[in-house]
Formats: C-alpha cells, sequence, structure tokens
C-alpha cells in the first residue's frame, strides 16, 4: 500500500521537498535522481503523487527521464528566461487582472488541446477525475487544471501557467465545492468527447462560480 499525505499537499511543496533531496544527495547537472519508491518513502507520499511531480519536472525541462535507466537532473539554468520576465512584470498590483487573463488563455488552450486529440481525450485519467468529481472525495481545484496543462505537453506554456498560478487571484488550492463539481464533471465529459467550444465554455463557468465565491467571502 502506498504511504500518502491529504491530498492538499500542494505541487510547490513536493517540488520544494524534491530540491532538498537534489540538495542533500550532492547531485549535478546529469547525475541520476533516486527512484520513485525511494522518494515516495522518503517523502511520506503515494508513488503517483511522485509520478505526477516527476513528469511535470520534466515537461518544464528541470529533469529528464531516460527509458530503462532512470531520471537525471537537467541543466535548469536554460530556463530561467519566464522567471526573470516575471519579477518585473508582476511588480505592479494593477498588473493582476493580466495575470489572471494570461493565465486562462493557457487554461483554454490546453482544454482545446485535449478536446481535438484523440489521444490524449480518452486517457484513463479523465476517468479517474470523473469518478472523483462524482464520489465523496475532496478534490482540491489545481489538481484538475493543473492535469489539464501537463497533458497538453506544452512545457514553455505548463512553466508560464505554474508562475501566473502562484499569482493567480484565484484560490486554486481549496477544494471545490458540490456547485463546482457538476460544472467540472460536464467540462471533463464536453473535453472527452470532443467538444472543445463546450469544454471551453463549462471551463469558463466553473471559475465564473469560484470568482464569483469569492467576491462574496470579501464582501462579508
Amino acid at each position: 500500500m502506498e504511504n500518502s499525505r491529504p491530498s492538499s499537499k500542494r505541487f510547490l511543496d513536493i517540488v520544494s521537498d524534491l530540491r532538498t533531496i537534489i540538495k542533500e544527495e550532492g547531485a549535478v547537472i546529469g547525475d541520476k535522481l533516486p527512484s520513485e519508491r525511494v522518494l515516495a518513502d522518503r517523502l511520506q507520499v503515494g508513488r503517483s503523487t511522485i509520478r505526477e511531480a516527476l513528469r511535470s519536472l520534466e515537461l518544464l525541462g528541470l529533469i529528464e527521464t531516460r527509458r530503462g535507466e532512470g531520471t537525471f537532473l537537467a541543466d535548469y539554468k536554460k530556463h530561467q528566461l519566464v522567471e526573470i520576465l516575471s519579477t518585473f512584470i508582476m511588480q505592479n498590483p494593477q498588473s493582476l487582472k493580466s495575470v489572471d487573463d494570461t493565465r486562462r488563455i493557457h487554461e483554454k488552450a490546453a482544454i482545446e488541446c485535449i478536446s481535438n486529440d484523440p489521444e490524449r481525450r480518452t486517457l484513463p485519467v479523465w476517468g479517474s477525475f470523473l469518478a472523483k468529481l462524482q464520489g465523496t472525495e475532496p478534490i482540491i481545484r489545481e489538481e484538475l487544471l493543473q492535469e489539464i496543462v501537463v497533458v497538453s505537453e506544452n512545457r514553455l506554456s505548463l512553466k508560464i501557467w505554474f508562475l501566473l498560478k502562484q499569482y493567480s487571484r484565484v484560490p486554486y488550492h481549496e477544494t471545490m465545492a458540490e456547485d463546482e463539481k457538476e460544472v467540472a464533471t460536464n467540462l471533463l465529459k464536453e473535453m472527452m468527447n470532443g467538444n472543445s467550444h463546450l469544454a471551453v465554455m463549462r471551463y469558463t463557468e466553473w471559475l465564473d462560480i469560484v470568482i464569483g465565491e469569492r467576491r462574496g467571502e470579501h464582501e462579508c
């Protein structure tokens, strides 16, 4: 049985833990990282959680997986342009709306990419999410959106999305409410059926619910 922490443990926490392990191991570019099993044991999380984090890091170009050999540390210094730009663009509080608008562009593009790709839209992961949405298990908002962006397999878009999410006014780290689950379910179904336009409409409807909830809290 896999070890597991609460599902609310955020991706960035896992990345931070992985970075600590890399530092403790004294790994340099080209060095092999510990196996999924070893990382899961050390971090006390499930192997599926480790696998997802490693897949995201690979899409970001920070690690590389060689079939039959393992996972190796890549040259992260080649991927700093977005961070440098973000330190200037995001200093102005008035730019937060632009941050949210840009984040939505990447999320919509990922939904359209998956909807229009027969292989991506029929991956088993979507059925797993549907089961969770229709059950009683709590789901963190960012879990679904992160998976959508990851599956689109656009490394630059994923990297930008992670950065924008940190500055977003949408509370991605919180648990979905019941009314959100219904809309998110419809989003997944439209995406799996290849209806990109309707899938994007359901996505917009979902975020409107979240933003409306956030505004209501601030007015109280």
